[in-house]
């Protein structure tokens, strides 16, 4: 494995994320990504009730009203993933910090047969809510995710 550290997180699968081939819906992955996000960096401030602290307190560390927005989102099928009624896992890191977005980078693997699935990546960058402006990653978020910076899993994005 890489030499970055990753997050491992089990998102379980519903019921009704499967499509009439039985595999679980292309739209419901996406669901199953910012699952896996909100485990791994925590909810931005401001939203839900205290829970269940994070990995890393990515999203909390924003100021209050700065939002982390999903700027892109890649999604690579590998093999079906099948419903089962067993959570899956999902592997997740950073994989890249640019001046004002974060790459994150996720694989979800088969929970019977560890076969990865999909690989998938979102952008996501930083902006104050009141007057839409990008804000720079700050030194404090590139540290806090330093340990967490692996590979990309495409070339661009």
């Amino acid at each position: 494995m890489d030499a970055h550290q990753t997050i491992t997180c089990e998102i379980p699968m519903r019921w009704g994320d499967m499509d009439a081939y039985g595999h679980i819906n292309n739209v419901q992955v996406v669901r199953i990504l910012e699952e896996a996000r909100i485990f791994a960096f925590g909810p931005p401030g401001g939203t839900g009730a205290p829970g269940q602290d994070p990995p890393v307190a990515l999203f909390s560390s924003v100021p209050s009203g700065v939002q982390a927005l999903v700027v892109e989102h890649r999604v690579k099928y590998t093999a079906t993933l099948d419903y089962r009624n067993v959570p899956l896992k999902v592997e997740v890191w950073i994989a890249a910090v640019s001046a004002a977005s974060l790459t994150i980078a996720y694989r979800i693997h088969d929970p019977l047969t560890d076969q990865v699935c999909v690989k998938a990546q979102t952008v996501l960058a930083f902006v104050d809510g009141e007057t839409g402006s990008l804000q720079r990653v700050t030194a404090g978020q590139k540290e806090l995710v330093a340990p967490y910076l692996g590979p990309a899993l495409f070339k661009h994005l």
